[in-house]
């Protein structure tokens, strides 16, 4: 097992390759889409924002090059780190997939274009997060040990999507007033299966692997939009659509542990003996949805060295990150929560080595 440190665009410099480095990280995650600096959030932590969104969306007309990517490539890797996932697509590239709208067959294009440009650069895996609303409903508070300010949740947000946004971002600041039409979950579920039906052949061809995330925040319904994959059991149904080496998994142990069936340490042994785990998002958390908070990786409700255990059993030789920490109250309150995290992560993967 690797491990790892998840870097959003804005925290993709010299000083933070150096920081994953001095951590003890081998690996990167990257998000390419800008979360940050638009809205209410500042940075310090994953977005939370309002029913405004999280801000713009990127270039609609200008996906994700070859060339920005090998030159992000050659940056990390003279760090001494490697390049292993970007997670999450650009809403602006992809957005009538998720809808259905007229788009959809550019849109797909697009999404194949990007695949293509990984595999040529050489970066493994693409996580993606398919959903309508996106991530929603979240709220910040003192909510872990000492006060430390985390993310949690104490009830669902209905409020319908106003036209022109998607997965939390406006991709279309001049749409028409009105809101995105409810999908049925089949309208969803089909929706996912065109997807798979239409990239996972590329993504075969190109050796990137197809990484997909559970719904965060776990529940049947957002913004007055279905979710896919909201209990554990219907990551199987996910991974049956299309079955294929490249059709898998970003395992986020956070999201899972707070759906309200299942067993977290049942649902990790299955997935990683299936082989089906391509990266972890390692969290703690305490509380089930639509009621948690996110803790400190030791005081949650997750058995941390468990879920680890299980891994390394099942031959599990992928990347691990901390997804999200509590901040830790001094100058750098997101990298010393990190930092935290890190070493934590470090220490049990150090003993499960010795013990091997």
């Amino acid at each position: 097992m690797k491990l790892g440190l998840g870097l959003y665009r804005h925290m993709l410099t010299a000083e933070n390759y150096r920081f994953a480095k001095q951590c003890g990280c081998t690996h990167l995650v990257v998000h390419l889409v800008d979360y940050f600096f638009q809205g209410e959030d500042d940075g310090q932590n994953q977005p939370v924002g309002s029913n405004a969104g999280w801000g713009r969306a990127g270039d609609p007309h200008k996906v994700w090059t070859y060339n920005e990517l090998a030159e992000l490539k050659a940056q990390i890797n003279s760090a001494g780190l490697e390049l292993f996932a970007i997670e999450n697509l650009d809403p602006a590239h992809w957005y009538d997939v998720l809808l259905d709208g007229p788009k959809k067959q550019e849109h797909l294009e697009n999404v194949k274009t990007i695949i293509r440009n990984m595999g040529r650069v050489g970066i493994p895996v693409l996580g993606y997060n398919f959903s309508i609303p996106g991530v929603a409903g979240r709220i910040k508070g003192p909510f872990a040990r000492g006060d430390a300010i985390s993310v949690g949740m104490d009830e669902v947000d209905q409020t319908p999507i106003p036209k022109g946004m998607v997965w939390n971002m406006v991709y279309d600041p001049d749409a028409p007033a009105g809101t995105v039409p409810t999908a049925a979950p089949e309208q969803l579920w089909q929706r996912l299966s065109d997807f798979l039906e239409a990239v996972v052949p590329v993504a075969e061809e190109a050796g990137v692997t197809l990484a997909a995330h559970p719904d965060d925040p776990p529940v049947p319904m957002l913004r007055s939009q279905p979710r896919l994959v909201y209990q554990p059991r219907l990551y199987q149904k996910l991974l049956d659509l299309k079955p294929s080496s490249r059709n898998a998994l970003e395992f986020c142990v956070g999201s899972l542990a707070e759906m309200t069936e299942g067993d977290i340490y049942q649902v990790v042994d299955q997935h990683s003996r299936q082989g089906k785990v391509v990266y972890v998002h390692l969290r703690n958390v305490r509380g089930k949805a639509p009621h948690y908070r996110e803790t400190f990786i030791d005081e949650g409700d997750v058995d941390v060295f468990r879920v680890l255990e299980i891994l390394k059993r099942n031959q599990f030789q992928g990347v691990i990150i901390p997804d999200h920490t509590p901040l830790v109250e001094c100058t750098a309150p997101w990298h010393a929560g990190m930092a935290y995290a890190l070493g934590y992560l470090r220490a049990f993967l150090q003993k499960l080595d010795g013990d091997g």
